[in-house]
């Protein structure tokens, strides 16, 4: 049965769906056809309670004893997460990390596909990556006009990323992944999604300097698995 779309699906699990889709695609992939809520608690460094829980918000299709059809699972996170539909990206900043974004398999699957790509530096306008061409900022409302993004990226120097987020606004693009090491200000209405290899890398430090506290990494389930942070309520 699927879940009632009334049901409010808590941004914390929200958050681990795309890691069990990771999981769950590796292990049908393997020839699996069936996988209990402890293999996926494992592989997801969560317990298997907080999995039976997370899934229930999809609907109830686990059987005791025998656990998850794995294909069928697949399927229903997968249309959970929208993965099925058509998600035009724009990438804003074609620098080392903007292309780096623009060449990754993550924006050419599972239902993403770049359909911008803008950038102000004269030596890269004109230039084409996997056959997208990179259009001046300046064309920015022109090109959205064509192929109107679901989703806009920030790959720009922090300088620049407030700007680049008023003309996604602007544009009528309302959910933005910021790559940009900068805190951004948009409306209540826009998702903002931040993405900081600089945050990351702190949290990191915090769990290694406080190892004689929590344990070693390997004896520390608890440790977390950060897919992002987001200008909404904490997961």
């Amino acid at each position: 049965m699927p879940a009632s779309p009334t049901r409010r699906i808590p941004e914390a699990t929200v958050a681990r769906l795309p890691v069990y889709q990771r999981i769950l695609l590796e292990l049908v992939r393997a020839g699996t056809t069936t996988v209990s809520s402890d293999r996926l608690a494992e592989m997801a460094r969560v317990n298997a309670s907080k999995v039976r829980k997370d899934l229930s918000f999809l609907g109830s299709f686990g059987t005791r004893g025998s656990g998850y059809e794995a294909e069928y699972l697949l399927a229903q996170i997968d249309r959970e997460l929208g993965l099925d539909g058509d998600w035009p990206v724009a990438i804003v900043g074609l620098g080392n990390l903007g292309r780096a974004l623009a060449n990754s398999h993550g924006f050419t699957s599972r239902g993403f596909r770049i359909g911008s790509l803008f950038d102000v530096e004269p030596s890269l306008v004109g230039t084409r990556i996997r056959g997208v061409t990179i259009r001046h900022l300046d064309e920015f409302h022109e090109a959205v006009a064509e192929d109107p993004p679901a989703i806009g990226v920030i790959a720009t120097p922090a300088a620049d990323a407030q700007g680049v987020a008023d003309l996604l606004v602007g544009s009528g693009i309302s959910s933005i992944i910021n790559f940009a090491p900068r805190v951004l200000a948009v409306p209540p209405e826009v998702l903002l999604r931040y993405v900081d290899l600089s945050i990351e890398l702190q949290v990191m430090s915090f769990y290694l300097s406080h190892r004689d506290q929590l344990g070693t990494v390997a004896a520390s389930p608890a440790l977390p698995h950060a897919v992002g942070l987001t200008s909404g309520e904490p997961a």
